[in-house]
């Protein structure tokens, strides 16, 4: 028996997070697959940072409603944690990430992330120059 895709695309606040939501539009190969935007917030921090939020939250959910998107956004004391509680509440099979620029594997959220998660997960990680011709690192 095939099992449903169900998709986890991690965002934060930059207006380029569209690419990953892009990216996780091409997973979905069935409607019986379900794509999930999620954006977590460090508690006492603004939801989107810098951006007006009410402008940040309504991109967020035009860009998830046109591609046929739930989304979500939960503020957290843990981020990794609530990402993985999400992605076990829901059932998740692949999580789609942007690439990470940090240096340390201990600044990674990637690789932290993997760490928290309870179930296997299939990661997929999006170059932050991401086209068509794009490689993409499945861990």
């Amino acid at each position: 028996m095939k099992r449903n895709k169900k998709i986890m695309v991690c965002v934060t606040q930059q207006k380029s997070c569209e690419r990953l939501i892009d990216y996780g539009t091409k997973l979905i190969a069935d409607e019986a697959d379900e794509l999930h935007v999620i954006h977590v917030v460090k508690e006492n921090w603004k939801y989107f940072g810098q951006l007006e939020e009410k402008d940040a939250l309504d991109y967020l959910f035009e860009v998830s409603k046109e591609k046929e998107a739930m989304l979500t956004v939960i503020k957290a004391k843990d981020i990794e944690k609530a990402l993985s509680q999400f992605a076990t509440k829901n059932e998740i099979t692949d999580v789609v990430m942007g690439e990470s620029l940090e240096a340390s594997e201990q600044q990674n959220m990637i690789r932290r992330l993997q760490e928290k998660m309870k179930h296997p997960v299939h990661f997929l990680i999006v170059p932050i120059h991401f086209d068509d011709d794009s490689e993409i690192v499945s861990l």
